[in-house]
C-alpha cells in the first residue's frame, strides 16, 4: 500500500478537527443555559425597617446592606398571613391559608409535589432545608439535605454540648454548601430562628457572648405610637390584658428599663443573623457560585416593637404585616442593582418566582406571582395595586382573634369576624393607623367600595 505524504495527513487530521470543533462550538451555542441555584435566607420576626439599609438608626446590618446594594429591595412586601408556621406554608405553597390549609400548624393540604422544594427536586435540583419548620412533622425524606430545628437559641448537640441556633444555622449551611453534587443546581431554604423570641424564657432573646458589647450603649427610641393612649385606641376586644399581644408586651417592654433590655437583645440577633448571611454569602462567591445563584432574604412576619402597645405579630396593622424582602438576581441588569421598588410584592408571590428562574412551570392552584419581572422586563408589567389579608383565631377570641384586610397604598379596610367589627384607616395621611375612620361621614362611599373589594378578594383567595 502506498504511503500518503505527511503533509497530507496533517491537512486531513487538521480538518477533521476543525469540523468537530465547530460542532461542538455551535453545540454548546445551542445548549440550554445551566439552570440556576437558589439561596433563601428567611429570617424570622423581622419587620421591613429593622435594616441598615432601610434607614434604621441602630441595627448594624452591613451584609443584608451589601445583597440590597447588589439586588432590589422591595420596599412593600407583605405577607398574607402573619405568623411563623402559615406564612411558611404560604413560602412553600404560593397559596394564601385559606387554600393551602394551614390554620394551625398542621401540615398543609397542598400535595408537596405543588410545592416548589418539590417541584425542583423532580426537576433535578439538589434540595435543602436547614433550620426552623413549624409545618408539623419534618418531611425529611422529601430533602436531600434536610435538618429541622427551632424553639431554643441554645440547641443540644448529640455530643451534650450546646450551640446558639444562628451558629448552628451557618454550620448547617457551609456544609450544604461543601458537599452538594456539582454537577446538580441546587435549592437551598436557610429558615432562621432568630430573631424570634425563646417565649418561655424570661431572657426572651438570647444572644451569643460575643455580641454583649453590640447597642450597649445605645438608647433606642421608642415608637411615636407605644403609648397606652395609643393601646386604647385599639378596638376593646385587643385593647384588654387577656390579649396575648398585650401579654406579650408586659413581658418584654411595660418598663423603660425593660424596653432597652429587650430591643438591645432582638437587634443583637439580629445583627448575628447579618453575620452568618455575610458567611455563607462569601462561601457562595469563593466557590464560583456569584453569576448563578438567586439569592432571596425575607421573613416570615413582621413585629410590634412596642407600637399600640403590643408585642409579636398577628393583626394587620403595618408594623405585623410588611416584611423585608432583597433579591439579588443574576438574570438582573446592571443598572436595576442597588434600586428599591414600592410594588405590592406578597410572600405567596416567592414559590412562583423560584420556578420560573429555574424555567419549572407553576402548579394551576399557586395563587402568587412571578416577581421578577417586576425588575426583568423593559416595560413593568401591570401588577396589583392591592390584597387581601387573613388570619384565623387561635385558642379563643380573647387570646387571639381572627382578623381580614383588604390592603392598599394608601387606604386599608379591616374586619374582625368573631366581633363584626370595622376599622378604616386613611394610610397617606395616618401612616401609623391611630383613627379609625369607619364612622367618618366624609369616607361613607369609600368604605361601600372597599366592602365591595374586600369581599370580592376574600373569595378569590378562598376559591
Amino acid at each position: 500500500m502506498k504511503r500518503l505524504p505527511l503533509f497530507f495527513l496533517v491537512f486531513v487530521l487538521g480538518a477533521s478537527w476543525h469540523i468537530e470543533s465547530e460542532a461542538q462550538g455551535r453545540s454548546a451555542q445551542n445548549a440550554p443555559p445551566p439552570k440556576p441555584n437558589i439561596l433563601i435566607l428567611y429570617a424570622d420576626d423581622w419587620r421591613h425597617d429593622t435594616l441598615g439599609i432601610a434607614g434604621h438608626p441602630i441595627v448594624k446590618t452591613p451584609n443584608i446592606d451589601a445583597l440590597a446594594r447588589s439586588g432590589v429591595r422591595f420596599t412593600r412586601a407583605h405577607v398574607t398571613t402573619s405568623i411563623c408556621g402559615v406564612s411558611r406554608a404560604s413560602l412553600f405553597t404560593g397559596q394564601w391559608m385559606a387554600r393551602h390549609g394551614n390554620p394551625a400548624f398542621e401540615m398543609f393540604k397542598t400535595p408537596w409535589s405543588e410545592t416548589y422544594p418539590g417541584l425542583l427536586r423532580a426537576n433535578g435540583y439538589h434540595v435543602g432545608h436547614i433550620g426552623k419548620w413549624h409545618n408539623g412533622k419534618f418531611p425529611a425524606e422529601q430533602f436531600d439535605f434536610g435538618r429541622s430545628y427551632a424553639g431554643t437559641h441554645y440547641q443540644k448537640q448529640p455530643d451534650g454540648t450546646t450551640i446558639h441556633v444562628t451558629q448552628k444555622n451557618e454550620n448547617d449551611a457551609l456544609e450544604f454548601l461543601r458537599t452538594r453534587p456539582q454537577d446538580k443546581p441546587f435549592v437551598l431554604t436557610l429558615a432562621f430562628f432568630a430573631t424570634h423570641a425563646e417565649d418561655q424564657n424570661p431572657k426572651q432573646y438570647l444572644y451569643q457572648p460575643q455580641s454583649e458589647a453590640l447597642y450597649q450603649n445605645t438608647i433606642i427610641p421608642t415608637p411615636k405610637t407605644a403609648g397606652d393612649e395609643y393601646f386604647k385606641r385599639l378596638p376593646p376586644f385587643i385593647a384588654n390584658e387577656k390579649n396575648e399581644g398585650r401579654n406579650r408586651w408586659h413581658w418584654r417592654f411595660d418598663t423603660p428599663e425593660k424596653y432597652q433590655q429587650y430591643m438591645k437583645a432582638y437587634y443583637r440577633l439580629a445583627t448575628e443573623v447579618d453575620t452568618t448571611i455575610g458567611r455563607v454569602l462569601a462561601q457562595l462567591k469563593a466557590n464560583g457560585l456569584d453569576d448563578n445563584t438567586l439569592v432571596i432574604f425575607t421573613t416570615d412576619n413582621g413585629y410590634f416593637h412596642g407600637e399600640h402597645g403590643l408585642a409579636d405579630k398577628w393583626y394587620p396593622y403595618e408594623e405585623s404585616i410588611r416584611v423585608p424582602l432583597i433579591v439579588r438576581d443574576p438574570r438582573m441588569p446592571k443598572m436595576m442593582r442597588g434600586k428599591t421598588n414600592d410594588d405590592f410584592v406578597l410572600n405567596v408571590d416567592t414559590a412562583p418566582t423560584i420556578l420560573a428562574a429555574a424555567g419549572v412551570a407553576a402548579p394551576a392552584r399557586m395563587q402568587g406571582r412571578d416577581f421578577a419581572p417586576l425588575y426583568l422586563a423593559q416595560k413593568k408589567p401591570a401588577w396589583r395595586q392591592e390584597f387581601f389579608y387573613e388570619h384565623s383565631t387561635i385558642r379563643n377570641t380573647d387570646f387571639i382573634p381572627s382578623s381580614e384586610a383588604l390592603v392598599r397604598r394608601e387606604m386599608k379596610y379591616i374586619y374582625w369576624p368573631d366581633f363584626k367589627t370595622e376599622e378604616l384607616f386613611d394610610l397617606k395621611r395616618d401612616p401609623h393607623e391611630t383613627r379609625n375612620l369607619v364612622n367618618d361621614p366624609k369616607f361613607a362611599k369609600p368604605l361601600q367600595q372597599l366592602r365591595q373589594r374586600f369581599a370580592e378578594l376574600k373569595a378569590q383567595a378562598h376559591h
